[in-house]
């Protein structure tokens, strides 16, 4: 008689490999996230060597931001935010298009791709740092400037609300639109051809085969980058810190929730700075959520709108 062989389950390897995932979950993402939303209910600070609390004060914390300059700096915020984000969507669609269309034929691809997605793997902080460097009071670009005969005196760039917004937000789009304009181009290239044909013997143009057939198609990844572009946007600290010195300058239009939130640690506010963290936690929930809503709609292709039109479309034929 055959012996009969045991079965293996191999079930209990794979727990094992995503074990160290949630070890260091746990330890460095969840147990802090609780702390800070705990902390956010007690005043726990430190006055010269003297160390108050922690005691547990409940919603004061929370009301005492309202009352702050934080609706102010979710301002700048915004600002400095669109002033990035527009062009820097504008432009990588118009690049993932170009660089996706057969049509147009377009040679080296391939470098145009590194050359524009080099950018982002500057660090941040030398961004800033380059960027204070040139367009200081005595540097390059005022050179330049006033060699050429455009400007009589250097230009304070650093020292107006335009001027420093202006080039935060330049920095934001530089570093960021050559990874949105890849993540495009990949959704775009992962539209069926067949569709692109049917749209050209139908006699479609360009702008229409954009507009009706490209942007409803790659709504998904349009969705994604802007959902992690607001929550990048929340996160703004390290352009604007390095090129104002922390200070937000001029008279704080510049500062930015996360800066306003690094301010309450230095001075190791921990209640203060937990319940900025809890706002912009539930903030950027909120904005994620109605930006996944308006963009998918009730599905995540988009199909639902066309299926229904080509129902109506059957019944009045009928």
């Amino acid at each position: 008689m055959k012996k009969k062989r045991k079965s293996v389950s191999y079930a209990k390897w794979g727990y094992i490999f995503i074990l160290p995932f949630f070890i260091c979950f746990l330890i460095f993402s969840l147990i802090p996230l609780i702390d800070t939303v705990r902390y956010s209910f007690f005043e726990y600070y430190r006055s010269g060597i003297k160390e108050i609390g922690p005691n547990f004060i409940g919603m004061q914390n929370y009301i005492s931001l309202l009352k702050s300059d934080m609706l102010k700096y979710a301002g700048n915020t915004l600002i400095l935010w669109v002033i990035g984000f527009v062009p820097q969507i504008v432009v990588a669609l118009l690049l993932a298009n170009w660089f996706t269309d057969v049509r147009l034929k377009i040679r080296g691809k391939q470098f145009f791709k590194v050359v524009i997605y080099l950018p982002n793997l500057i660090m941040a902080s030398a961004f800033a740092m380059l960027f204070f460097a040139m367009f200081s009071t005595n540097g390059p670009i005022n050179s330049i400037l006033m060699s050429l005969g455009w400007i009589s005196e250097p230009v304070d760039f650093l020292g107006s609300v335009m001027g420093t917004r202006s080039l935060v937000g330049l920095m934001n789009f530089l570093m960021w639109f050559g990874n949105t304009t890849i993540m495009l181009m990949a959704a775009i290239m992962g539209i069926s051809p067949d569709i692109f044909e049917a749209c050209e013997l139908d006699g479609c143009t360009s702008l229409k085969r954009f507009f009706y057939i490209t942007l409803p198609l790659i709504r998904p990844i349009l969705a994604y980058t802007l959902i992690t572009s607001i929550i990048g946007g929340l996160q703004m600290f390290d352009v604007p810190q390095i090129l104002t010195n922390g200070q937000g300058n001029p008279d704080r239009t510049s500062m930015t929730l996360i800066m306003f939130l690094n301010s309450h640690l230095k001075s190791k506010n921990y209640g203060m700075a937990g319940a900025l963290s809890v706002y912009l936690f539930i903030v950027s929930g909120i904005l994620c959520f109605f930006v996944y809503r308006m963009t998918n709609g009730n599905n995540d292709d988009g199909t639902k709108k066309i299926r229904k039109k080509a129902r109506k479309v059957r019944k009045g034929g009928r």
